[in-house]
């Protein structure tokens, strides 16, 4: 399997990163550990979490991916040192808002760390902004945790542009490290979030980007074609936003380009991904066998330089 570099972390990653926002929701542990297993299998290496998944569902307090995680890496079905594990800090765990402050970053990653049953963090990302606190106070806190092994790199979630150049330039000024990483919504039918000055921005300064909702919360699985396809189901309230004239055009893009590949909408989502400017990695989840095979795919899947245009016309 190609490993990719993480812009400047010093850290490899496959192409595909496994989505671990489904493990204790849509995933119970069992069947996450079976999904973990052919991932790994498959010579992929990565996966993204947050202290916050799943905090959302009924009887949920936050912590239930990472402990699923923890779980898998404690039995030993995959040497610490090949998985490369994502979380993130920042988001409402309790505390009634989001909070990049020192004091709940000191506090929040031993609560991770406990959780992953393991002694440090691969990459460590700030979840979402914080406007009460200085980029600088959130750095100096990361680069706390970098000296004392805790965490081996850092990352920002959901910031524009502007936002993630105004923390490099706090940084630089402070002397402090910067984030190496970033996380944006991307896919064919959100585009904006990152296409333009903020991929310009990555791109420049060698940043990784490892892009989030890859596949549009399944839409872009071809399995949703109208909204009460959606009813009922986990994804509902998501999805429902794609379900416009770009969405319609997209989905028939998808369609034309399976039937001149042979590969399913999902592997052809984030190959798609994978061809963007600056992109490092998708993430994508699964909650089946069958779903995993298609990420598989995707990693090991070129597209052609027409199929490419027809996706990105659809998406305009």
């Amino acid at each position: 399997m190609e490993l990719r570099p993480l812009g400047r972390t010093g850290l490899s990653i496959a192409p595909v990163v496994f989505g671990g926002n489904v493990f204790g929701w849509t995933a119970d542990e069992k069947t996450s550990f079976s999904l973990l297993d052919a991932f790994f299998d498959a010579g992929l290496n990565t996966i993204d979490t947050a202290d916050v998944y799943s905090r959302w569902i009924a009887g949920h307090s936050g912590g239930e991916s990472e402990t699923i995680i923890g779980k898998w890496l404690k039995s030993g079905r995959v040497s610490r040192d090949k998985a490369i594990i994502v979380t993130k800090v920042g988001s409402d765990m309790g505390q009634g808002h989001v909070d990049l402050s020192a004091q709940w970053i000191v506090k929040a990653v031993e609560d991770s760390l406990k959780r992953l049953q393991t002694d440090y963090i691969d990459l460590y990302l700030s979840h979402w902004p914080d406007p009460n606190t200085p980029y600088e106070e959130t750095l100096a806190a990361f680069d706390r945790l970098k000296t004392a092994g805790k965490i081996r790199a850092i990352g920002t979630s959901n910031l524009d542009a502007a936002q993630l150049r105004a923390s490099l330039d706090a940084a630089k000024a402070a002397g402090l490290p910067r984030y190496d990483v970033i996380q944006p919504e991307y896919n064919l039918v959100k585009r904006d979030a990152f296409e333009g000055p903020l991929a310009a921005l990555c791109i420049e300064e060698k940043i990784g980007v490892i892009t989030y909702f890859s596949l549009a919360a399944g839409f872009l699985t071809g399995k949703y074609r109208t909204k009460d396809d959606a009813v009922g189901k986990a994804r509902e309230n998501r999805v429902a936003a794609y379900f416009d004239e770009r969405g319609a055009k997209v989905l028939a893009a998808l369609d034309e380009a399976a039937r001149i590949t042979g590969a399913t909408h999902a592997a052809i989502a984030i190959a798609w991904l994978l061809r963007k400017p600056g992109v490092t990695a998708p993430i994508a989840s699964a909650t089946s066998l069958s779903q995993l095979q298609s990420l598989i795919a995707a990693a090991n899947l070129t597209l052609p330089d027409e199929v490419v245009a027809l996706l990105d016309k659809a998406g305009e």
